[in-house]
């Protein structure tokens, strides 16, 4: 006969396993994502200044660690967007002023951090 209290439990730790799983798990090269980061070493900062037609830095390459994460400073004079090109994609909304999004790349690889209004790549993360 099935126990329906250890089921309901197992069912409750499960659902909470998945729940922060996949916390850490969307906008990155496989898994990361909005929120705190996931990896337990310190975050890698980069500075993203948009203004007017031009943005700073322009097609930079900054080393990761899997799981490390990586708080992207905008500062913009007006409204925009950036995408990151992983595994799932993310688009990234931001408004006139500052704004930081906290995201963790898990997979190796190098993740563009692009403008598609601007038609210009940010900054390649090269994660080892």
């Amino acid at each position: 006969m099935i126990d329906l209290r250890r089921l309901g439990a197992t069912t409750a730790a499960l659902a909470l396993a998945v729940a922060l799983t996949a916390c850490g798990g969307d906008a990155d090269g496989g898994s990361g994502g909005s929120g705190d980061g996931g990896g337990s070493a310190d975050a890698v900062v980069v500075e993203i200044d948009f203004e007017g037609d031009s943005v700073t830095p322009v097609g930079e390459r900054v080393e990761v660690e899997a799981g490390q994460p990586v708080d992207l400073e905008v500062t913009a004079d007006q409204p925009g967007e950036i995408h990151i090109h992983s595994d799932p994609e993310q688009e990234l909304e931001y408004e006139s002023g500052s704004t930081t999004f906290k995201i963790v790349i898990d997979r190796p690889g190098v993740v563009a951090v692009e403008s598609h209004d601007l038609d210009q790549v940010i900054v390649q993360l090269e994660v080892q």
